[in-house]
């Protein structure tokens, strides 16, 4: 199980550097063309905004597993370590059922949007392929929430008791 969320992770990081390169060659190209040849890429911001999207689904899972989400410890002072590793714990089963529920809207509307041949207005690029990529990657996320209601979130292991403060590393910015 191990060498597979390996393998998923190192596809993800993999795949999220290749549609930022892609992104950055792109804006270059778009960018080079408007100012010599006064004409812009044709479709250069449809595919921007699928290789965004692509970029933002991808990351998710991966910040998820590494614990990286922005957290307000605001509270964590009024707290001992088992209250904040319990706190930690429901957080994850709430955004894991939340994730859950966002994922089932986005099926349905890919399926919605497959059902009505929506497509990008100039290059009509079909988006039900998107919807139904940033629904797999939302399942992907809620899995690791759940997994962490069970094992606990990187967070949640950290050693480190908050300042009285509530100044900590992995604080808010």
């Amino acid at each position: 199980m191990r060498r597979a969320v390996a393998a998923l992770d190192g596809l993800l990081k993999w795949a999220g550097a290749l549609v930022l390169f892609a992104m950055m060659i792109l804006t270059f190209i778009d960018v080079v063309m408007r100012d010599l040849l006064e004409s812009p890429l044709y479709g250069s911001f449809e595919i921007t905004e699928l290789l965004l999207v692509v970029l933002i689904y991808v990351g998710l899972p991966l910040v998820s597993r590494a614990g990286e989400h922005v957290t307000l410890d605001t509270l964590d002072p009024m707290f001992n370590r088992g209250q904040r590793v319990l706190l930690d714990r429901l957080a994850n089963l709430v955004n894991g059922t939340a994730l859950l529920g966002v994922a089932w809207l986005m099926m349905r509307r890919a399926a919605r949007m497959a059902g009505n041949g929506d497509t990008s207005a100039q290059l009509q690029i079909p988006y039900w392929p998107a919807a139904y990529f940033m629904a797999a990657l939302l399942v992907v996320t809620a899995i690791i929430h759940l997994s962490y209601v069970f094992t606990g979130s990187p967070r949640s292991h950290s050693p480190a008791e908050p300042s009285p403060k509530g100044d900590t590393v992995g604080s808010i910015l």
